[in-house]
C-alpha cells in the first residue's frame, strides 16, 4: 500500500515538473503541415506556460561538421579557422537554423556594420557603406543558463562558436549556410535569431510572432528559404522541447551543385547576352558571367563547398564556348587573327592557369588581390579613354588612318545597302620578338614573346577568379601593343580559350566540378552569343568599342571593391 502511495506521489511530481517546468509546453504545439514547398510560409502554433517568453528553434536535421567537406581548399580553410574561432573539426551544426522569439536580445544584439570599398586603404572592419546586422553573443556562456536549452540542437560552446562563424563570416555563409541577408546585392550576414517583422529589421521580413503571455497561446510563422534543397527535413523545438518535424519539397528546376532553383532557359538567355558582349570587345565575359551567376542565378554550391568553387568551373563554359562561336567568322571568313601573337599568348596563359595559378593564388590574400586588381583595371580604363583623344590618335597614325578607311567603308556600305567588309591580316614579318602585319593597308608591329610572358600573369588571374583574362589582355594590346580593337579582340578570344581549358583542367584535378545543367545552359547561350557578337562587332566604330571597353573596366573596378550596391 505504501508502495502504491509512493508511486502515485512520484507520478504527480513528474506531471507537475513536466507541465510547470520552465521552457516546457503546457498543452503542446503543432506544425501546420508536414510538407512545404521551398519558399512557403511555415506556421507553428500552440500553448506554453503563461508568463513565459517564446523560443521556437527550427533546425535542419542533417548536421554538418567541418570534417564532412570533400573540398581540398575548404578543409585547409576550416581547419585554420577552427583554431581561431573556437570550434572543432567534428563540431556539428544544422546548416539552416532559425530561432524565432519575442525576446531576441537574449541571444545577441543589433549593431553597426561597415562594408564596401578598399580594405587595403580603409582597414579591416571599415567601409564606405554602413548598415545594421544582428550579432550573436560572443560566448555561449554569455547566454542565460536557463535559456541555453531553448536553442534545440545547439548545446555546447563549440557549436555556438561554429554557428556564429557559419552565419556571420562571408566564407561560412558561402560554404555552409548558403542563405544570406542582403543590403542591395551585398550579403551582410545570415539570419539566425529572428522576431516579428514589426521590428523593422530587414532580416525579420516575412516573420510573425504572436504571443499572449496571459494565456500562453502563440502563433509563429516565417517564410522558408526559397532555395532550400529538395527533401530537406527540419526539427522544430518549442521552448526546448521537440514538438515535431517537417520536410521541404522542391519548388522548380533544381541545380544540384549550383544549389539553386533556376529554369535553365533563363541561364541560356543570360549567357547569350554576355557571350555577345564578350565576343564584341574580347573582354569581361568571365567577369560578367560571374556577376550573372552571383546576382541572378545565385550559384551557391552544395553544403561544405564554397560557392566560388562551383561558380568558377561553371564559368569556364562561357569563356571557352563563346570564343568558339565567334572564331569561325574571325579566323576563317574574315581572316583577321594574328596567329603568332594569339598562340604565344595562349601558351603563356595556359601554363599560368594550369600550373602557376594554383601556387600563386594560394599565397595571395584574395580580398587584397582583388582590390589591387581593381586599381589596375581602372587605370586601364582611363588609359583606354585617353587613347581616344586627338593628341593620342595623332601619335598613332596607323590606327587613325585605319579608322578613317573603316568609316569610309561603313558609309559606302550604307549607301549601297550592303554590309561592310572587314580588313584581313596580311603578315609582313614573323619572328619570336617581332611580328609585323598589315590591316586595312596600315602596318602594325607587336612582340609575341612579350605577350607570352604577359599571358603567364593573366593565367594566374584567370585561375584565381574563374575568368578568361580578356579584360586584362585587350587593354594591354590596345595600350602597350598599339593594336586596333578589330585585331585585339580575335587574339583575346584565342587567349581566353586557352586559359579556360587550363583553368578548367586545374579545377578538375583538385576535385571541383561544375554544375552540369548550369554548364550546359551556359555553353548553349555562350556559343550563340559568340556567333552574334562576331557579326555585331563590325556595326560599331573603333571609338565606340573602346568606350564600351572602358565602361566595362570601370564596372569591374566597382565589382572588385564591392561598391556597386545599387546594381
Amino acid at each position: 500500500m505504501k508502495k502504491t502511495h509512493w508511486l502515485a506521489f512520484l507520478l504527480v511530481f513528474v506531471s507537475v515538473f513536466i507541465f510547470a517546468g520552465p521552457g516546457i509546453c503546457e498543452t503542446g504545439a503543432k506544425i501546420s503541415a508536414t510538407e512545404y514547398k521551398a519558399g512557403d510560409t511555415v506556421t507553428i502554433e500552440g500553448t506554453i506556460a503563461p508568463g513565459q517568453d517564446l523560443y521556437v528553434a527550427v533546425a535542419q536535421q542533417k548536421m554538418f561538421a567541418p570534417k564532412d567537406t570533400k573540398g581540398v581548399h575548404e578543409k585547409k580553410r576550416l581547419k585554420k579557422d577552427a583554431k581561431k574561432k573556437g570550434f572543432g573539426l567534428d563540431t556539428p551544426i544544422p546548416p539552416l537554423y532559425y530561432l524565432i522569439t519575442n525576446n531576441p536580445e537574449a541571444f545577441g544584439k543589433v549593431g553597426k556594420k561597415k562594408f564596401g570599398g578598399p580594405s587595403v586603404i580603409l582597414g579591416k572592419g571599415n567601409g564606405i557603406y554602413s548598415t545594421t546586422m544582428y550579432y550573436l553573443k560572443k560566448k555561449f556562456t554569455d547566454i542565460d543558463a536557463a535559456l541555453q536549452p531553448m536553442l534545440g540542437p545547439i548545446k555546447t560552446e563549440q557549436q555556438w562558436n561554429f554557428l556564429k562563424y557559419a552565419n556571420e563570416s562571408s566564407f561560412g555563409i558561402n560554404t555552409i549556410v548558403k542563405e544570406g541577408n542582403k543590403v542591395g546585392k551585398v550579403t551582410i550576414f545570415s539570419r539566425t535569431v529572428i522576431t516579428d517583422a514589426k521590428s523593422g529589421n530587414y532580416w525579420d521580413k516575412g516573420t510573425s510572432v504572436k504571443l499572449d503571455k496571459a494565456t500562453g497561446k502563440f502563433t509563429v510563422s516565417f517564410k522558408s528559404y526559397r532555395h532550400t534543397a529538395p527533401d530537406t527535413a527540419f526539427d522544430v523545438y518549442v521552448n526546448g522541447a521537440k514538438i515535431g518535424a517537417y520536410t521541404i519539397k522542391g519548388n522548380g528546376f533544381w541545380l544540384s551543385k549550383g544549389y539553386r532553383y533556376m529554369n535553365p532557359i533563363w541561364i541560356i538567355i543570360g549567357a547569350i547576352f554576355v557571350g555577345t558582349y564578350f565576343s564584341m570587345i574580347g573582354a569581361a565575359g568571365g567577369m560578367l558571367m560571374a556577376a550573372f551567376q552571383v546576382l541572378i542565378v545565385k550559384t551557391a554550391g552544395p553544403v561544405g563547398i564554397n560557392a566560388a568553387n562551383v561558380l568558377k568551373p561553371s564559368n569556364m563554359a562561357l569563356t571557352l564556348f563563346s570564343p568558339l562561336g565567334s572564331f569561325y567568322r574571325y579566323a576563317v571568313k574574315e581572316r583577321r587573327v594574328a596567329w603568332p601573337v594569339g598562340i604565344s599568348f595562349g601558351v603563356g596563359i595556359f601554363v599560368g592557369s594550369i600550373w602557376l595559378g594554383k601556387y600563386v593564388s594560394a599565397y595571395l590574400p584574395l580580398k587584397a588581390y582583388k582590390e589591387w586588381l581593381a586599381i589596375l583595371v581602372v587605370l586601364m580604363g582611363f588609359k583606354t579613354l585617353q587613347e581616344l583623344s586627338p593628341k593620342a590618335m595623332e601619335k598613332r597614325k596607323n590606327i587613325k588612318a585605319m579608322v578613317k578607311k573603316f568609316n569610309e567603308a561603313v558609309a559606302k556600305a550604307k549607301a549601297e545597302g550592303t554590309s561592310v567588309q572587314m580588313g584581313r591580316i596580311e603578315p609582313v614579318k614573323t619572328g619570336l620578338t617581332d611580328y609585323k602585319f598589315k590591316f586595312w593597308g596600315e602596318e602594325f608591329s607587336i612582340n609575341p614573346l612579350l605577350f607570352a610572358i604577359l599571358g603567364l600573369g593573366i593565367g594566374v588571374v584567370s585561375r584565381s577568379f574563374g575568368i578568361g583574362g580578356g579584360f586584362l589582355l585587350v587593354p594591354a594590346m590596345t595600350t602597350l601593343g598599339a593594336l586596333p580593337m578589330y585585331v585585339a579582340v580575335p587574339i583575346s578570344l584565342i587567349g581566353t580559350s586557352f586559359s579556360s581549358i587550363g583553368a578548367f583542367i586545374g579545377y578538375l584535378m583538385t576535385g571541383y566540378y561544375p554544375d552540369m545543367w548550369l554548364m550546359i545552359a551556359i555553353i548553349i547561350g555562350g556559343f550563340v552569343g559568340g556567333m552574334l557578337g562576331s557579326r555585331a562587332q563590325k556595326l560599331f566604330s573603333e571609338k565606340t568599342l573602346k568606350v564600351v571597353l572602358a565602361v566595362t573596366l570601370f564596372f569591374l573596378f566597382f565589382r572588385f571593391f564591392k561598391i556597386e550596391i545599387w546594381i
